[in-house]
């Protein structure tokens, strides 16, 4: 866990004992819930990884799933310039909300989600993942299809999808052409998943790239 250690240590509030800390999936980027940390409870999370707040409600240490088995499991902790809030990246064991949704901020008729559009291909790839660990749970799923064809028709899809998406690039039609690179991006994520490459491992190759000068790769 990487607790940003050159930061200044977390300040909690005088009157209250308390700071805001904001979750946020670490590979969706999305927001999930706000809660407070008092000093025990940012110890705690330091310790164990795992997120605790105190409650104000219940005025005690709170593990978030300690009822619901949901818990967050923290991948980084980042102090603010101020030394009194915390961004915490971690990975949800399941829904934050105790409305069972992804996020607390995530309400019912709200037309946009409160997840940027590239975080969706993170929690795709994340179902993909699911999919491949856990067949039995969605046996007429797409994806489990595909995970049983075999790496070699799961490649030959991929091959499939890029010709088209050049195919409806090339002739300008502009209209189709979102549907054929969406079709290609799912079928390359589940190409990744069979041959056991992470997502991030490609989004390092790229992040790499981009810092190196005079790169050939990225602009």
């Amino acid at each position: 866990m990487n607790n940003h250690s050159t930061n200044p240590e977390l300040r909690f509030d005088p009157t209250t004992g308390l700071a805001p800390a904001i979750v946020q999936d670490a590979a969706t980027g999305q927001v999930l819930m706000l809660g407070y940390f008092n000093a025990e409870a940012w110890q705690l999370t330091q310790q164990e990884r795992r997120v605790t707040f105190f409650s104000r409600s219940k005025q005690r240490l709170w593990t978030k799933g300690e009822s619901s088995g949901n818990y967050l499991e923290v991948i980084s902790l980042h102090v603010d310039c101020d030394a009194d809030t915390v961004l915490i990246r971690a990975v949800p064991a399941g829904p934050t909300c105790h409305r069972g949704s992804v996020s607390c901020f995530d309400q019912p008729g709200q037309l946009v989600e409160p997840q940027a559009p590239v975080g969706f291909l993170a929690a795709l790839d994340r179902l993909i993942l699911e999919r491949q660990a856990h067949p039995e749970f969605s046996p007429t799923s797409y994806t489990v299809s595909l995970f049983e064809k075999g790496l070699a028709k799961i490649a030959q899809k991929v091959g499939e999808e890029a010709v088209e998406t050049v195919i409806d690039a090339v002739a300008g039609h502009r209209t189709t052409l979102p549907g054929e690179v969406a079709d290609l991006l799912y079928h390359l994520l589940v190409l990744l998943a069979v041959t056991d490459v992470s997502l991030e491992e490609v989004i390092a190759v790229l992040q790499e790239r981009h810092r190196l000068p005079n790169t050939r790769h990225l602009g």
